[in-house]
């Protein structure tokens, strides 16, 4: 028998891929939770089969024996569904930024807002698997990370572990993603008129994912500068990651660092110094790509990380996240 998988938001874009990704899963079935009352449903074909949904209930939940839930929702759905689902016994992974941080005082600060539910965040585990991959299988709730966080953090990790970068230079990271990150739901900003032929710089210096990186990486708050881009294509990340290299630093050096680190990772790919990737290869994938560049004579370095924002940035990883969490093949479903 199949895992029962529930989705909450499976209308949103990242909840539409999550469908699709567990539609074709070898040991898990999507089932359609809905918590709205005032849905429009899209128009349909005749004699389309109809997909019905559950009402996203506890006990639709428990009678259902649904072994985890995916919360596809803004952060306050989310928060406010996680609670009763929790108590169900399922397993909850949450694609908001919910849960992501650790504190009330660090979520209120970058989201401006109290949280509903703060007894939860010191129990929820982060779930980027390339760093905490031991936790994700005994955790009841899993917080799955942000787009810009995920290309970020996979990106710099490996080069502060090493003690690779000059700190007292700061890293800069330049993140460009496509309009499908600001989710359906439509605003000036992502109108067609304003997005197509523009480039749209936003949130600077106090972008809600920057602590997500700040968390993982263990960078301070003043050595990391982070500008996120709003271009107009429909899906993925790329990144551009300045820094200062510390004296006796060498390409080699760089690219062993990522090696060691990524060695046995499935998806995670390393180019070549030198050789960087663009975005069309990870479109619609589950992996994150990574490249470089180095100036032996100057210390200076520039990362590029490119990664599908729906996919590895939200319902591929949720998916690698529940892979481990009921112990299936990690890549299950993803390759």
């Amino acid at each position: 028998m199949k895992a029962r998988a529930g989705i909450v938001g499976f209308r949103g874009y990242s909840g539409a891929e999550l469908v699709r990704i567990l539609s074709g899963h070898p040991q898990a079935q999507p089932v359609l939770l809905e918590h709205r009352s005032d849905v429009e449903h899209r128009a349909q074909p005749i004699d389309s089969k109809a997909v019905s949904a559950l009402p996203c209930t506890a006990e639709a939940v428990r009678n259902h024996r649904l072994a985890v839930v995916f919360l596809a929702t803004p952060a306050d759905v989310s928060m406010e569904l996680a609670p009763a689902l929790l108590a169900t016994g399922t397993k909850v992974i949450d694609l908001s930024g919910a849960y992501r941080l650790r504190t009330q005082e660090n979520y209120s600060r970058w989201y401006k807002e109290d949280h509903k539910s703060a007894d939860l965040l010191a129990e929820a585990v982060y779930g980027l698997p390339e760093f905490y991959r031991a936790a994700i299988p005994q955790a009841r709730l899993i917080s799955n990370p942000g787009c810009y966080p995920t290309a970020a953090n996979l990106a710099i990790k490996p080069l502060l572990e090493r003690g690779l970068v000059d700190r007292a230079h700061g890293i800069v990271c330049d993140a460009k993603s496509g309009v499908s990150g600001a989710g359906r739901k439509p605003t000036l900003k992502t109108h067609f008129c304003e997005a197509a032929e523009n480039v749209t710089a936003y949130s600077i210096l106090n972008h809600r994912h920057v602590p997500e990186v700040l968390l993982t990486s263990g960078l301070e708050e003043a050595e990391f500068s982070f500008t996120a881009q709003l271009i107009p294509i429909d899906r993925g990340i790329l990144e551009t990651i300045y820094f200062r290299a510390v004296q006796g630093t060498t390409a080699d050096r760089i690219l062993d660092a990522y090696r060691s680190r990524y060695a046995g990772e499935p998806f995670v790919r390393l180019y070549k110094h030198g050789q960087i990737p663009d975005l069309k290869p990870v479109q619609r994938t589950n992996f994150c790509d990574i490249g470089f560049r180095f100036d032996p004579a100057t210390g200076r370095a520039v990362v590029v990380a490119v990664i599908d924002n729906l996919v590895k940035g939200a319902a591929g990883q949720a998916v690698q996240n529940m892979n481990l969490a009921l112990g299936y093949e990690e890549t299950a479903g993803l390759l």
